[in-house]
């Protein structure tokens, strides 16, 4: 699915780009993870806003913010904001500012150490030590 690069362009403008603030492509659309907690992101055209269960309610009863359904059950801490609920910067901005507060509330994650190379079939090792034959 193709996302709205405007709605994530604005998005990023307002995260500012800090070293704790990193995009991945999810859902089919793309996310920005805050000290490793997801926050907010976008698919298709709708913002998606991680605000945690506490606020769930509060969240839906906003103008133009629906249950996330993604798999077929609401997620019960995150919603769809339609793009009528994020048009002007202030409207988007409130958004942001809850999820990304969702995101620094939760434990921060170490970013992923990249995997180590395997080494050849030859290059392994028997229990005690000496190379194999391969």
């Amino acid at each position: 699915m193709v996302y709205s690069e405007a709605l994530a362009a604005r998005i990023r403008t307002l995260l500012g780009g800090g070293d704790d603030v990193v995009e991945k492509k999810m859902f089919g659309g793309i996310a920005f993870m805050v000290d490793g907690n997801m926050a907010c992101g976008v698919l298709g055209e709708d913002l998606m806003a991680r605000i945690g269960p506490d606020k769930y309610d509060e969240a839906l009863a906003r103008p133009h913010a629906r249950p996330m359904d993604f798999t077929g059950r609401p997620l019960r801490n995150m919603v769809y904001v339609a793009p009528a609920g994020t048009r002007t910067a202030p409207m988007l901005e409130r958004w942001v500012d809850e999820s990304v507060a969702f995101a620094r509330s939760r434990p921060a994650k170490k970013r992923a150490k990249k995997p180590a190379v395997p080494r050849s079939r030859s290059a392994r090792k028997n229990r005690d030590g000496r190379a194999r034959r391969a």
